[in-house]
């Protein structure tokens, strides 16, 4: 790279070559690396397209490209991700985000607005991860408490970060252990009001031909479900009835192709009466929300 390389020529420069390469979303990928190598914000980079980059600067760029180029995910590569309108730390110690996954917020959200007359509500995020669901729920419906659990403690570490930076640990508790298992009945919370999750949900079959990008850096604690894909549904459905109030709700992110399953599994669970999925914008299953009796 010679030296006049501008912030205009780096972007229309590397566009062109993550297209070439068929990195998804070519121009967000670029804004991503050069405003982390630039320490700005990306809309920043359409104000000073002039702006010459020194040579450190280009060679760090350089080496994220090559990284990326190499299937390593941009958003480990900057250490951080976009979810809900909000700016969570990720690295290869938790799943990164996924915009489909905004769908799960979004009906928590509504369902907890359904009952304010309750007053403060509480929700249970199992399989928390970055924490980016209890932390989207937590933010944007302030009367509600949070306990989110998750079996990894380095993913419930970046989990605390993201918590903090929100300013939420007064309204979200991390508990380290298996789905409900760390929750204590009467010290934590009697019942919750909404139960939430995004578990592993990849079969062993797909696990293998999952593009690299995922297989050989996102964390396989966090994608395995076992044989089918359904084991850790299995675990949250049959002890799920026990820590839900009555007229409370379950709502459970799903694989492309396991609507049906999930919710035979829930109509056959006690203490669940309306079961619906519902498709995300691709028009795959995404979403199953069981209301308890």
């Amino acid at each position: 790279m010679h030296q006049n390389w501008t912030i205009q020529k780096l972007l229309d420069w590397m566009v062109g070559y993550f297209a070439e390469k068929k990195i998804d979303s070519p121009r967000l990928t670029a804004e991503m690396l050069l405003s982390f190598v630039l320490g700005t914000q990306r809309i920043e980079l359409y104000m000073h397209f002039d702006k010459v980059i020194e040579k450190p600067k280009l060679d760090k760029l350089h080496s994220l490209v090559k990284r990326c180029i190499a299937a390593e995910p941009v958003q480990y590569l900057v250490g951080s991700c976009e979810f809900y309108s909000m700016s969570f730390k990720v690295c290869p110690d938790c799943l990164i985000p996924r915009p489909e996954t905004e769908l799960l917020v979004e009906r928590a959200i509504e369902f907890l607005r359904t009952r304010t007359d309750l007053g403060s509500q509480n929700v249970c995020d199992l399989c928390t991860g970055s924490g980016c669901i209890a932390a989207a729920i937590a933010k944007n419906y302030p009367n509600c408490k949070v306990i989110a659990t998750d079996i990894s403690e380095k993913a419930l570490a970046v989990a605390a970060e993201n918590i903090a930076k929100y300013k939420l640990a007064d309204r979200v508790k991390i508990l380290e252990g298996d789905l409900f298992e760390p929750i204590i009945g009467q010290l934590d919370v009697r019942r919750f009001d909404l139960i939430v999750s995004n578990p592993p949900y990849v079969s062993r079959a797909e696990y293998e031909n999952l593009d690299a990008k995922v297989k050989n850096y996102e964390p396989a604690l966090a994608l395995d479900g076992g044989a089918d894909g359904l084991d850790i549904y299995r675990k949250i459905i049959a002890r799920a009835a026990e820590h839900l109030k009555p007229a409370g709700a379950m709502i459970l992110e799903i694989g492309y192709s396991q609507g049906e399953a999930v919710k035979k599994m829930l109509e056959d669970a006690e203490g669940f009466g309306r079961v619906t999925i519902e498709k995300d914008f691709n028009n795959n299953d995404r979403i199953v929300t069981a209301v308890g009796r």
